[in-house]
């Protein structure tokens, strides 16, 4: 028998720490190789690390919550020097296939001789709660993390069982209702959340300096951390606002055909299967606009001698969402080159591992130009900060009924208001309107789109 330590592993983001979110094992507990130990948040996903080693649970080194650094002792093994895989655990063998509602895996683990097949944990199989809701673990989860109570979601799947589908339906329908009621006043009167080490960033997002009434002694005050996606994404936007120029143009529209043609796809047989929504018409305007006006897909690029622009000839789409982890912006690889039907797919699977909070670091990576869709919050119409890396940024209102003049009458009609905000570096104002008003074309007439 030997004792096995296990440091924190480097995932492959060129990240130096993570925070240790949960585990997975106890002391005492036997594992096999791959056998998932915890759960890990880095500034871009959350992780589950498989042990690389067979035995029995020593010691955790790291409690939840704690934030550690890549190379630090974080679980001790007890193994069997004969059935120890060994250091060659980390080069040789690939790393088993996420099973359903799992995150990423790290690659690189797995048995000398080659991948070594994860068991199926028996927490991991549907189980029947007291009320009697069929359901697995991480949909469970899901349902916790969106505040759904599962007893009052209808089941879809086999045998009554709730699937991920049937959740995030419940949660979206739920989200309309979300501010109908207005919340009394709390206890707590004053929240602080701690500025970012840059003064000058802290200014910038508005929060007012410490003073005496709001130290840390006083209870009626709270102080939240700032670390994983928050402090990642805080960075992120302190910089692209003050590095790049911003500048900001909007139209309202007229967006009843888009309405029109999303009911048509939804009582279509061939999206019997996918969620369609106005969304969809969005992202297919964009990548066409973007094709008439390629600077919009563009990147300024610093370089010893000076700076140029990188023109892209693709279309890497970001979907901003907001999720239990805070804002991600995974994109949809080379979005010019698929369907309607295989784009609402990619939506569909975009924004559902991301609101599990399951969006891996690459699927954030390599974005050329992003969507946000505030009209989900109810707001009409906003000045978005460009994602890093790019040079523009389209934000999409809420498609509400009002009076708009057709034909010299004024009749209710679906609007809503296109705003993109653009890096004025890289694109002037009549490259920015033309976009915009390319954008606004096709979701007042989708007939476009057809070439």
């Amino acid at each position: 028998m030997s004792t096995q330590n296990f440091n924190l592993p480097d995932v492959g983001e060129g990240l130096t720490e993570a925070e240790i979110v949960a585990w997975k094992v106890a002391p005492g507990d036997t594992v096999a190789i791959n056998d998932v130990i915890c759960e890990i948040e880095t500034a871009k996903s959350l992780v589950e690390l498989p042990s690389p080693h067979a035995g029995v649970v020593g010691e955790l080194l790291a409690a939840e919550g704690t934030t550690v650094e890549v190379g630090s002792p974080i679980i001790t093994f007890v193994t069997d020097a004969r059935d120890d895989a060994g250091p060659g655990v980390v080069t040789t063998a690939e790393a088993p296939a996420p099973e359903e509602g799992g995150g990423s895996v790290l690659v690189g683990y797995g048995s000398g001789g080659g991948a070594t097949s994860r068991r199926k944990r028996p927490a991991e199989r549907p189980v029947r709660s007291s009320v009697g809701v069929i359901a697995k673990p991480p949909i469970r989860k899901l349902a916790r993390d969106l505040g759904v109570d599962l007893t009052t979601v209808t089941p879809t799947g086999a045998d009554g069982e709730v699937t991920r589908d049937d959740v995030m339906t419940h949660a979206s329908q739920a989200s309309v209702f979300r501010n109908i009621e207005t919340p009394e006043w709390g206890a707590v009167r004053e929240e602080t959340v701690p500025a970012p080490q840059n003064a000058t960033a802290g200014l910038a997002r508005g929060l007012a300096p410490a003073t005496a009434s709001s130290s840390a002694s006083d209870d009626r005050t709270e102080s939240i951390p700032v670390k994983g996606v928050r402090k990642a994404t805080s960075s992120a936007m302190v910089q692209s606002a003050y590095s790049a120029p911003h500048v900001t143009v909007w139209k309202e529209i007229d967006a009843s055909r888009t309405m029109e043609l999303v009911k048509r796809l939804k009582a279509s047989p061939d999206y019997a299967d996918i969620r369609v929504s106005p969304l969809l018409i969005m992202a297919r305007a964009v990548i066409w606009a973007a094709r008439r006006t390629p600077m919009v897909n563009a990147a300024w690029i610093e370089t010893e001698g000076g700076a140029e622009i990188a023109v892209r000839h693709y279309v890497n789409l970001g979907i901003a969402a907001a999720t239990p982890r805070g804002l991600l912006v995974p994109n949809i690889k080379d979005a010019q080159d698929l369907s309607m039907k295989d784009l609402a797919r990619a939506l569909n699977r975009l924004t559902l591992t991301a609101r599990e909070g399951k969006t891996s670091p690459a699927d954030q990576q390599g974005g050329t130009i992003t969507i946000t869709n505030i009209g989900v919050f109810g707001m009409d119409a906003g000045t978005p900060i460009i994602n890093p890396g790019e040079a523009g940024i389209v934000a999409m209102g809420t498609i509400s009924q009002k009076p708009w003049v057709v034909d010299g009458e004024v009749r209710p009609r679906w609007v809503t208001t296109v705003a993109g905000s653009f890096d004025h570096r890289v694109i002037d104002g009549d490259g920015m309107s033309r976009f915009i008003a390319d954008v606004a074309s096709v979701l007042e007439e989708p007939a476009l789109l057809v070439e």
